[in-house]
């Protein structure tokens, strides 16, 4: 089929509200019955709409990783370099350079492979099979083949093949995380809803890839294949375009630059030379390849290259695993965080924090599916007897199961973080989080499951069903009675109750006391509690039907929350103080969103709905964003635009995501941020870190150490090129002035790539400053070369060449003496150098021990140049005390100059 005729065939279905329809005029749409379709009308159609399938998106191979690598106009700027060494005779030189570009290359590589095969292989986005009414009976078919106008059916268990309608079912419960990022099961049934719906308040439709957790229903087709919601986004997430970050586009502006440079001096110097002075034609072009050599900073993309490595790989080790190296960098720019509520700001584990019982409020401490806690009032243990009955209740009404884990690095990660023994941490809890909530609050009382089972047997259950609100079990006693249990919804548990346990009492419930406990659930769930009712009826009847229901005894009330990370707000409030905004994006309903931005300390805890969003034009919602910090009832295409207005107003946004829904906004935004553990694998694709514990503050430091690599790739540039730009000044003076090469070619590269090149690879390991959380992101036109870092380079090439280039002179009857002279001073200023660019972050000389044995390291290799047979390559000659006292009085003039010229810097650009 063509995608002309796709185009066509989907035409009539664009845009269409399916759950806000009648029933019946969605069949009649689809141009269906409840028996099914024929073989031969789901050919065609399949024809027509295509196949029920979405297109994976590939992943990245060796080869193409391989040659990103050489994208990087430095690293060509190096080849031609070498190539020019080569043609000149100088293949010594050429072979270190081209060592060079092996060396980043592989480098880099490696590093990339490794973070790709670190993200699990793409799975298969649909499921194999499918069961469908065709001709009349039930028949399983290859889910791809299923088309809009099926009739499928689902169960407890199954991977939903496609969106489609409910037309029955029965008790259905369907997980729909990977769409919507929350974990908790949405009940389904048939009906209509509210065209404006939110995609999460749809309990009309099941969707692709969603699982069935209970229950089983009966579905008409309406969507398939990349025509379904999950289908919407993966198209979404095709046509995200790949970003460069800033730093790699200046990284390739300044290789361009310093391109540009090179033909710009060599012609100023040939020109003159040639045309003025009476230099041979040789020397000029030796002199040439040695600005050239000089202007090119060898060691800048080996540096940068480990410097991000190393950033990563301590990344990592906070469990936070990077796919793209120059994003280390950016972390450092971001002032915008969006994050999920679910699982990262909170610990994805409902947790009953509140009792309402005897007429009295109790709190539960403890958090998580941690049985460790106990009861209070007024901050006083509550013994357990008072709540006991309310407690059994909620661990006899319950379908939890206790599994055993599977033994993977990710539940290590958490058990960890939660303080959990191995043993603990092997124990799984297995059933709706509601009712794991429920159970564990039952624990912390010392209940035993399956004692009370062996007590209370189960004989029958009346099911929870979405229209009835509650169920009921029926257990036999141990004086072989029958006593039954309910939960449920609040008020629906309440209408069936005519009395009340109280101390231990059976009192009446009166029309006052029902408007008391009806006042005590809105307050529960004004604190964005989820609440639910219990009940029991003592002596019977034997059958589970609602006849048991009637006439019962009300226990209390549990509210429950899925509590904050302990961590979170410490780490809330550390962006904040960095000028990071924190965004929280959610499926949850505005009460609980609320509630939680409140408990973190979001900025102003100010709240916006999806729907209301919606109704906003693109220019509301840029004034809006700018003081929300959280949205609600939000849908997928409601995260990419709130991104987009992030990103036009100027700010430079992470996005965090876990389900196959966040993926086209994690791809879009300028750092993605997918979940590791309980992220999908389509999300994980598009992103550029992943959180291996799924933890907000885990961001918070991935920021911090994005900022300390930021700064010390700003110092090792400019250490760099610095150097290069004393070479550069100095050769074009000394040949301006007459002196012919002050400096020769090996003697740079051995300045660029050893020296140099060993102290600033260990710039890359400098320690934060103490400040860099405290002070504002940089702004996002702001790169790494500032106006003020141009004026220290400059400042420092212009003092350097005053301060060395005299050396020269003064020994320009020996010119081998001479160029040992410029060539040594240079290695001697690098310690100065290096000094002076790190005391502007207040970083001590010995603040960085690798650094220390660095310099060190580069002057003793410099002393085996100049004093053993080692000179002869290099053209020096060994230097006496007399020279050593020579350089050290240049070196003290420099650093008279250096401490004005940062003073005189200090003045002009506080005050611009």
């Amino acid at each position: 089929m063509s995608e002309e005729t796709h185009r066509e065939s989907e035409a009539a279905f664009d845009d269409v509200d399916w759950h806000a329809m009648e029933l019946e005029a969605v069949f009649e749409r689809h141009d269906a019955d409840p028996d099914g379709l024929s073989s031969e009308e789901a050919a065609a159609r399949l024809e027509t709409h295509g196949a029920n399938q979405i297109e994976a998106e590939e992943g990245v191979s060796p080869l193409r990783i391989f040659l990103e690598q050489y994208t990087s106009v430095l690293i060509w700027l190096l080849i031609v370099a070498a190539a020019v060494m080569a043609f000149v005779g100088h293949t010594l030189d050429a072979g270190v350079i081209l060592g060079i570009v092996v060396f980043i290359t592989i480098f880099g590589f490696v590093q990339d492979y490794r973070a790709e095969q670190s993200i699990a292989a793409l799975r298969e986005m649909s499921t194999p099979d499918a069961l469908a009414r065709r001709d009349g009976t039930r028949t399983e078919i290859d889910a791809r083949t299923v088309v809009p106008g099926d009739i499928v059916y689902v169960e407890s268990g199954d991977i939903v093949p496609t969106d489609g309608r409910i037309v029955e079912s029965s008790n259905l419960r369907v997980n729909e995380s990977a769409l919507t990022g929350e974990s908790v099961g949405v009940s389904k049934s048939p009906g209509t809803v509210a065209a404006d719906a939110a995609l999460a308040e749809r309990d009309n439709v099941v969707y692709k890839d969603t699982i069935v957790e209970r229950g089983s229903a009966t579905v008409l087709v309406v969507e398939t294949g990349p025509e379904t919601e999950i289908g919407r986004i993966a198209t979404g997430l095709a046509s995200a375009e790949e970003r460069d970050t800033p730093f790699q586009a200046e990284m390739d502006s300044l290789g361009t630059l310093i391109g540009i440079g090179v033909v710009v001096v060599v012609g100023i110097i040939a020109v003159a030379e040639l045309l003025i002075g009476d230099t041979a034609p040789l020397t000029v072009f030796l002199t040439a390849v040695g600005i050239a050599v000089s202007a090119v900073p060898e060691g800048l993309p080996a540096v940068v290259t480990l410097s991000l490595a190393l950033g990563a790989r301590r990344m990592a080790g906070k469990n936070a695993l990077v796919r793209r190296l120059p994003i280390v960098e950016a972390l450092g720019s971001v002032d915008v965080i969006c994050t999920d509520k679910t699982g990262t700001l909170t610990e994805e584990e409902m947790t009953v924090q509140r009792l309402y019982a005897n007429g009295e409020r109790y709190d539960v401490t403890g958090t998580g599916y941690d049985v460790d806690g106990e009861f209070r009032r007024d901050d006083e243990p509550v013994d357990r007897e008072r709540i006991a009955e309310l407690l059994r209740c909620g661990m006899l009404c319950n379908n939890v199961e206790i599994g055993k884990r599977e033994n993977r690095e990710s539940d290590a990660i958490q058990r960890e973080e939660n303080g959990r023994s191995d043993a603990e941490g092997d124990r799984v809890f297995l059933g709706d989080p509601t009712e794991i909530a429920l159970f564990v609050a039952a624990r912390k009382a010392g209940f035993d499951r399956d004692e009370l089972e062996e007590t209370y047997p189960r004989i029958g259950e009346v099911d929870f069903t979405s229209e009835r609100k509650r169920m009921t079990t029926l257990h036999r006693t141990p004086d072989g009675g029958t006593v039954a249990y309910m939960k449920g919804a609040p008020e629906t548990v309440i209408e069936r109750c005519d009395r009340e346990l109280v101390d231990g009492e059976v009192t009446e419930l009166t029309e006052e006391r029902r408007g008391e406990l009806h006042a005590k659930t809105e307050a529960f769930a004004e604190d964005a509690l989820r609440v639910l009712g219990f009940a029991y009826l003592p002596d019977a009847p034997e059958e589970a039907n609602e006849s048991i229901e009637e006439g019962m005894v009300f226990l209390g009330l549990q509210g429950m929350l899925d509590p904050p990370r302990p961590e979170v707000p410490e780490a809330i409030e550390g962006c904040l103080a960095a000028g990071i905004n924190v965004v929280m994006i959610t499926g949850d309903n505005a009460v609980t969103a609320r509630a939680i931005g409140e408990e973190i300390g979001l900025r102003s805890a100010t709240v916006v709905t999806g729907p209301e969003l919606e109704e906003m034009s693109d220019d509301e919602l840029a004034t809006r964003v700018e003081d929300v910090d959280i949205f609600a009832r939000t849908a997928p295409e409601h995260k990419t635009r709130i991104l987009k207005t992030l990103q036009a107003g100027g700010h430079t946004v992470a996005m965090t995501g876990d389900g196959v829904n966040d993926a086209p906004a994690v791809k879009n935004a300028d750092v993605g941020v997918a979940m590791g553990i309980r992220g999908t694998d389509v999300t994980e694709q598009a992103s550029d870190i992943v959180l291996l514990d799924d933890n907000f503050a885990t961001i918070r430091d991935a920021v911090h150490e994005g900022r300390r690599i930021f700064d010390n790739v700003r110092k090792f540039v400019n250490y760099l090129l610095s150097g290069n730009g004393g070479e550069v000044t100095m050769i074009f003076t000394g040949s301006m002035m007459g002196f012919g090469l002050v400096i020769t070619p090996i003697q740079i590269l051995w300045i660029n790539v050893v020296t140099d090149g060993i102290p600033a690879l260990t710039i890359g390991v400098d320690p934060a400053s103490e400040d860099v959380m405290e002070r504002p992101p940089r702004p996002p036109g702001e790169g790494v070369i500032t106006d003020r870092i141009v004026t220290s380079i400059v400042g420092i090439a212009i003092f350097m060449t005053v301060t060395i280039l005299p050396l020269f002179y003064l020994h320009r009857d020996d010119i081998a003496l001479a160029q040992t002279m410029v060539f040594t001073s240079f290695v001697v200023f690098e310690i100065v150098r290096i000094q002076a660019i790190r005391w502007r972050y207040d970083l001590g000389i010995f603040s960085n021990q690798w650094l220390v044995f660095a310099v060190v390291i580069a002057l003793s290799l410099q002393l085996l140049v100049l004093y053993t047979p080692l000179g002869i390559l290099f053209g020096v000659t060994p230097l006496g005390v007399e020279h050593w006292l020579q350089i050290g009085a240049a070196v003290s003039v420099f650093v008279v100059l250096m401490a004005a010229f940062v003073k005189v810097q200090d003045v002009y650009f506080e005050k611009y």
